[in-house]
């Protein structure tokens, strides 16, 4: 076998490789899609989207930011700079 039979061989190989490579990745993303349409039109994707957040307060700021978290972290900022 000669060097340039071996070059070709090998580069057949690496292609034949990466098209497994590539149509396995096309094959999971096919199919994680199909997974979240269903699970979508099964509605089982509502639970996360509709749970209420535990200990959750009532005000929030224009931007959606809890007040209490703004003044835990505004108390800690204080209490750091007055040590």
């Amino acid at each position: 076998m000669t060097i340039m039979q071996m070059f070709t061989q090998s580069g057949a190989l690496a292609v034949l490789g990466m098209s497994v490579v590539f149509g396995f990745l096309i094959i999971l993303t096919i199919v994680i899609n199909m997974a979240g349409q269903i699970i979508h039109a099964l509605g089982s994707d509502k639970d996360a989207q509709t749970a209420p957040s535990v200990g959750k307060s009532a005000k929030t700021t224009p931007d959606g930011i809890d007040n209490a978290v703004v003044a835990a972290i505004t108390a800690a900022v204080k209490a750091r700079r007055n040590e």
